[in-house]
């Protein structure tokens, strides 16, 4: 069992937003050019040739979005095609491609999770940061198998109209249902939530990890009455959308669309946000070799970053974007200065070692 907090939303949130009309197509495409995605027929796999990169992700306008902003470009620097497969990188489609010694794909929009797994079993390139340059990335975010190209987080959303003139501040407000009554909303994974409960028992967001489970726990136990689980982005948006909550840990890329809904009726704050990296991994003995490695060192450049962060809310990994992202995005940027300076950051190596055993616990306390 692995974890993949984020690996399907970018897709949802773009599909989510044209079909409402949110923002339409060109939007999705404005201001990079307009080219296709070439995606392959029958079992969905584009093959590599020589001097072609192929990325894959899940697909859809996500799969467009993601060539345009990032794809495009490095071609016109290079004139190496990049090529989107939209099939999904799962675990186990990289282990079996791998295992099978016909690997077609040279990135993969994957997990820090899932990088972790393959890559100490042998099935994943380590990232070479002779080439992609780590001092371009957040700390944290140059692990060992998989490099960190962009920024998410889970977030403490609420309803103005709910909670009153003085919003919740901290999670400690969020445990608080005397003060603020009302139902909660939490993941039902715990990645975020662990970290949520354990700052809400007045754990300081710098000295979380390694997690104390039982701890944690025993915090979730106190307000699980007073919580819906929700299953996906869309689901806990709808719990705020429609009042059965009065707030909520979300991402927030969900947070942002809240708000731009509401006038900031629904609204968030980043303070002890939790802050997750989205993340390109190489697998073993991929087709363009060391080229994979160059064009993930590509997507670090500021202005590609700041495209992407526009499109779907996830924020630069790269300081320097952060810098010079326009005035009109600063609220909704994870990363920004303002939003870094009361965050923390997911320990993926913690995950790594003890998802498994702690998620089937979770489910157990949830359930219960």
């Amino acid at each position: 069992m692995t974890w993949n907090p984020f690996q399907r939303e970018t897709q949802d949130l773009i599909s989510e937003g044209i079909a409402s009309g949110r923002f339409s197509r060109r939007d999705v495409l404005g201001g990079l050019g307009v080219a296709s995605v070439a995606l392959m027929a029958g079992k969905g796999l584009a093959h590599a040739e020589a001097k072609e990169i192929v990325l894959a992700n899940y697909g859809g306008d996500a799969a467009t979005s993601m060539k345009e902003s990032f794809g495009d470009p490095f071609t016109k620097d290079t004139g190496i095609p990049v090529v989107i497969d939209g099939s999904g990188p799962s675990l186990g489609k990289i282990r079996a491609m791998v295992e099978s010694g016909h690997v077609t794909w040279d990135i993969c929009d994957s997990s820090p999770g899932d990088s972790y797994i393959l890559g100490r079993a042998g099935q994943l390139e380590e990232i070479d940061y002779s080439i992609v340059d780590k001092n371009k990335m957040l700390p944290g975010f140059d692990m060992p198998f998989c490099a960190g190209i962009s920024a998410y987080s889970f977030v403490l959303a609420f309803d103005r109209k709910a909670v009153g003139e003085t919003p919740p501040a901290n999670w400690a407000d969020f445990w608080d249902v005397k003060k603020y009554p009302g139902k909660r909303g939490l993941w039902h994974d715990m990645t975020g939530v662990l970290e949520a409960a354990l700052m809400a028992d007045g754990v300081t967001r710098d000295k979380l990890y390694p997690l104390d489970v039982d701890r944690a726990f025993k915090k979730i136990e106190e307000i699980k009455e007073h919580t819906i689980f929700w299953s996906s982005g869309s689901n806990s948006q709808q719990l705020l959308r429609d009042g059965e909550v009065v707030m909520a840990q979300v991402w927030s890329t969900r947070a942002r669309i809240l708000s731009d809904e509401t006038q900031d009726r629904l609204s968030w704050t980043w303070n002890d946000g939790l802050l997750l990296a989205g993340v390109f991994s190489v697998p073993k003995n991929n087709p363009a070799g060391k080229e994979a490695m160059r064009f993930i060192n590509s997507v670090l450049i500021p202005e590609r970053q700041i495209a992407f962060l526009r499109t779907l809310g996830s924020g630069p990994s790269n300081p320097a974007a952060a810098k010079i992202v326009p005035a009109d995005l600063q609220r909704i940027n994870p990363t920004s200065e303002t939003a870094l300076a009361v965050q923390g950051i997911c320990n993926d190596a913690w995950y790594a070692d003890n998802y498994e055993k702690t998620f089937e616990r979770y489910l157990e306390l949830i359930s219960s």
